[in-house]
């Protein structure tokens, strides 16, 4: 076979056809102006040979070309006149070059962009036309591409390095050659490294230095510097001037680059990729290479890579993670036609990132073992995996045939405007001039072609994969790789519900780069990958799905360690779901989990939801969570886990309708119990040690409010009255230590209360309020059992006396627990005047109201005819029963169940059950607000699942329907308050 023409003149007949007669005649009148100013050019007009024909057809199909003559007409006549690969060489040394000092002077920075601008557009004229021309092969073409690359690179490296050199901020070791031995790394990654780069492509490049090269007077300066001078060289290639540019530069393929600098110390770049290094950065470099700057230390680097790029056994662990990364950049369904027109030659169906993946996901899991597949071109490297049995010699003579013609059509594609775009046209119109710049006779023939190319590629690759699990129904890219926005990812987010998909594209990244503990192991990253589409499609279903998928995103960053929760959610949908619906509902639950992980563990429990939460199952957990507790900060501690815990376990099974607002209140009170009860266990033990005992000394703790009456919420305090009794004579204490009894109990009381609310490194158990005791804060912090009669028989007011309708035993000696009991049912069971107790009550809800006016419709405590109406009328029952004859113990109660046994007496049955109606409505919605949510609850302003929880808890369509069902059940609450509560 002959060798190919490399001049113009020599160019096939018709190689090229024009796009229309129209676009002959402009290129023909263009030709013909730039006749004027080069002969070269005038003597070809008068004839109709094979070169005229071919310039002409080529200015009709590329705008770019034709502008270019335009601009620089002398390029028109050098490739007429000079052979083409000794042009595009000069033009490769002239750019190289352009930072050497001419007669002893540093060229200036903008002296150096114009001669890299003009020699680039030069090149990519000539190379256009050798390409068009069947001259240059794609391989040739990209080669050329490349090696100018390089040139331009190396030149602004070494033009910076001697500036710096020049102002006393470096000190070069021959400013002559001022790259050598300078410790600057620079790689070329991708099609670069690979020297495969296309006609319009962008740059990628990493860069490391060396701080202890010797050239930096101060090492510690060396981020600063050099990270200045990355920004330089950024701007010397790819800023756009009147000359146009000479590539746009990506450094974003740098380690971790959302939080590293520019350019990273090579220790720091080594140590990133031994501990956090991600597959596809493995995959990337691959084509690493060093194209510039100091190539010795770069070669050094790269050798050190070697183990993480490459590793010594056969991977199939990461093939997953390699794997998902493809599938990521362009999921499909089904094997329907692929259209032409749109399709996108890179990432699509078939398309050149396949081959590339086919080619590289084999060097990772052999090149450990197999050097000869270490190679960085796709044709070398399928070659190689031919060589090694790996694929069949025809599998890669069909994917290296199919790489270089979708590359050749990639190239025409970017020839046409000058554009980075890999997408064949939409129109007949647009498609016609590609296919005429491939040489085909029509779009027909290239369709044809182009689709029997991508079903080969297609077929090698699903065939290479073909036993992985099959992803998840999310179609379109997915895209998180590097460090920039992919447009197509946007897309994809944006479809899948997300307001704020670049956000959610960064924050994904966070996790690719291993800024978590849970996502620094290579295989919890790996696990992450593969479950990111099912990840995504279900926190994209969700309500509001931004918020909650940065919530998660706070968990993930809390977590100790991620792989075994990323294999149970990709094994277990329920439990995403249930993830997805914690972050989209109930921010307070997700903050929970984000700063206290290990309350998460217990949603693996697969029982979860079978089991209600009683007071014995709580119970036989505590027991058992705190048997190996050693010490009383032990205890404590142990204490506040279990707590955090259950509480979240509690309000998992009410926000998912596993229990009801009742259910939960009295689970929330037996959890409260059963704390409270080992914390003063816990208590006693430690003021014994230290102070001894009292004769016959004893102590009860009354729980009063809503711990009283089995009501408390997630976020509720607790009431409590600590009371105590000993034998009239004991006045000191035993112990090593003895203290008087009012100090003893008082030093004990203070104890219990730090114990329950003292923040540790575990949190808070519960806020403790003493302020029902008798004289309330005025009072001593422990009551003795017979000061507590004699107060509440004769100082006690009407509303202490309500508050006493609550009062429970919760925990302590036996004998005082019945005493105080007895105490509580002679007060209750007294006749009393029951106009003033009507109007005690009535004086204390005014006052409330006036001094704790409700926020709004939603403040269903304080609201007129809310949660604490209800609970009056029920204490004022309760208080006026005896005088009305009645003997009814509600004391251990809930508000509903003491209602109704009330109520069944003293009060019409309609009534009865609006009040149960209504209590049953506000103490759901409040159980799930309070679980939810801190502060107020704003229908505007809440989570979007929250307010869709609330609005099926009331049974109602929607948020303003269950508002309109608050107010009609508060007005006929406040309404029979004040028929009840009468004089």
């Amino acid at each position: 076979m002959a060798e190919p023409a490399r001049s113009l003149k020599d160019v096939a007949a018709d190689v090229i056809r024009p796009l229309n007669q129209a676009e002959v005649k402009a290129a023909t009148a263009v030709l013909k102006d730039i006749g004027k100013s080069e002969p070269a050019v005038a003597d070809l007009m008068p004839g109709d040979t094979a070169p005229k024909r071919f310039l002409i057809a080529a200015l009709t199909l590329s705008p770019y070309l034709r502008e270019t003559a335009t601009i620089s007409p002398h390029l028109v006549a050098t490739a007429l006149t000079e052979p083409l690969e000794v042009a595009l060489e000069d033009l490769t040394a002239s750019a190289r070059d352009c930072w050497r000092p001419l007669d002893g002077r540093v060229p200036s920075e903008t002296e150096v962009m114009t001669a890299l601008r003009n020699a680039k557009r030069s090149l990519s004229f000539l190379l256009a036309l050798a390409d068009l021309g069947r001259m240059f092969s794609a391989r040739e073409t990209a080669r050329c591409l490349s090696a100018f690359a390089d040139a331009a690179v190396s030149a602004a490296v070494d033009h910076l390095l001697l500036t710096a050199h020049e102002s006393g901020k470096l000190r070069l070791k021959d400013p002559a050659r001022p790259s050598d031995g300078s410790g600057l790394v620079v790689i070329g990654m991708g099609k670069l490294g690979g020297q495969e780069l296309n006609y319009s492509s962008d740059i990628d490049i990493v860069v490391f230095f060396d701080p202890d090269s010797g050239i930096v007077p101060d090492p510690i300066d060396g981020t600063e510097i050099y990270g200045r001078m990355m920004r330089r060289l950024v701007r010397i290639l790819q800023e756009r001037t009147a000359d146009g540019y000479v590539f746009r530069t990506d450094l974003r393929l740098r380690p971790d680059p959302g939080s590293t600098p520019l350019a990273v110390p090579v220790e720091a770049g080594l140590l990133y990729y031994e501990s956090r290094g991600q597959n596809w950065e493995r995959a990337a470099f691959i084509k690493g290479r060093a194209i510039a700057g100091d190539l010795a230390a770069g070669e050094d680097f790269l050798r050190q890579l070697v183990p993480f790029v490459f590793r010594k056994y056969l991977d199939y662990a990461a093939i997953a993670d390699i794997h998902s990364i493809k599938r990521q950049i362009h999921v499909h369904k089904g094997h329907g036609a692929i259209a032409v027109k749109g399709h996108d030659v890179k990432l699509g169906r078939g398309g050149i990132r396949e081959i590339e993946f086919f080619a590289q996901t084999q060097q990772l899991i052999a090149g450990g073992r197999m050097p000869p597949l270490r190679t960085r071109q796709t044709e070398e490297a399928l070659k190689a995996l031919a060589e090694a049995n790996w694929i069949t010699p025809e599998i890669a003579k069909e994917l290296t045939e199919a790489y270089w013609f979708l590359r050749d059509v990639e190239h025409r594609i970017q020839m046409v405007r000058d554009e980075q775009t890999h997408i064949l046209p939409e129109t007949e119109a647009e498609l016609k001039r590609i296919a005429f710049m491939l040489s085909f006779a029509d779009t027909t023939s290239f369709s044809e072609k182009l689709e029997r190319t991508f079903r080969i590629v297609e077929k090698r690759y699903a065939r290479l994969f073909e036993q992985e699990a099959k992803l998840s129904g999310v179609e379109g890219n997915l895209v998180f790789t590097g460090e920039q926005d992919d447009p197509g990812t946007l897309k994809t987010l944006a479809s899948l519900g997300f307001e704020r998909p670049s956000d959610i594209a960064r924050v994904i990244r966070t996790w690719h780069y291993g800024r978590y503990r849970a996502t620094q192991s290579v295989e919890a990253r790996e696990r992450l990958t593969e479950l990111m589409p099912q990840l995504l499609k279900a926190f994209g279903e969700s309500s509001r799905a931004d918020e909650a998928m940065l919530r998660f995103d706070s968990f993930l960053s809390g977590l100790p360690a991620g792989i075994q929760l990323f294999s149970l959610i990709g094994n277990n949908p329920n439990l995403l779901s249930l993830i997805v619906r914690i972050m989209s509902s109930a921010p307070r639950l997700a903050d929970i989990i984000a700063s206290r992980p290990h309350v998460f563990d217990g949603m693996l429990d697969p029982a979860l939801m079978a089991e209600l939460p009683t007071r014995d199952y709580l119970a036989e957990r505590l027991k058992t969570f705190l048997a190996p507790a050693r010490h009383y900060e032990d205890v404590l501690d142990r204490l506040r886990i279990f707590a955090a815990e259950q509480r979240f376990l509690i309000g998992i099974r009410l926000l998912t309708g596993a229990i009801d607002g009742g259910v939960a209140g009295r689970a929330f009170a037996d959890l409260a119990d059963l704390l409270i009860e080992q914390a003063l266990a816990a208590v006693q033990r430690e003021i014994e040690a230290a102070h001894g005992r009292f004769a016959g000394g004893r102590i009860a703790i009354m729980g009063m409010g809503k711990l009283g009456s089995f009501e408390l919420t997630a976020a509720s305090d607790v009431d409590l009255i600590l009371l105590y009794d000993h034998d009239d004579d004991a006045y000191d204490s035993d112990g090593q230590k003895p203290i008087d009894t009012t100090r003893y109990y008082t030093r004990l009381t203070q104890r219990l209360i730090a114990a329950l609310s003292a923040p540790t490194a575990e949190g808070v158990l519960f806020e403790v309020d003493m302020r029902l005791r008798p004289s309330g804060n005025k009072g001593p912090v422990a009551t003795r059992i017979k000061a507590f009669r004699k107060y509440q028989q004769e100082e006690a007011w009407t509303w202490e006396h309500m508050a006493l309708t609550r009062a429970r035993m919760v925990c302590g000696d036996r004998v005082l627990t019945v005493e105080a009991c007895q105490v509580v049912a002679d007060i209750l069971s007294g006749s009393r005047d029951v106009e003033k107790t009507a109007a005690d009550v009535r004086e204390m809800r005014e006052l409330i109201e006036k001094e704790k006016p409700p926020r709004d419709i939603w403040d269903l405590k304080l609201i007129p005819g809310g949660l604490i109406d209800i609970e009056f009328i029920a204490q004022y029952l309760r208080l006026v029963a005896p005088a009305r004859g009645l003997s009814i113990d509600t004391n251990g109660m809930s508000t509903g169940d003491a209602l109704t046994a009330l109520g069944q007496e003293m009060m019409s049955q309609d009534d009865l059950a609006t009040l149960r109606e209504a209590l049953t409505l506000f103490t759901e919605l409040s159980q799930i607000i309070r679980l939810c949510i801190d502060g107020p609850f704003s229908s505007k302003e809440a989570p979007a699942g929250l307010v869709e929880r609330l609005s099926r808890a009331g049974d109602c369509p929607d948020i303003r329907s269950l508002e309109g069902e608050v107010k009609r059940l508060s007005k006929a609450v406040r309404a029979i308050f004040r028929k009840v509560v009468s004089s």
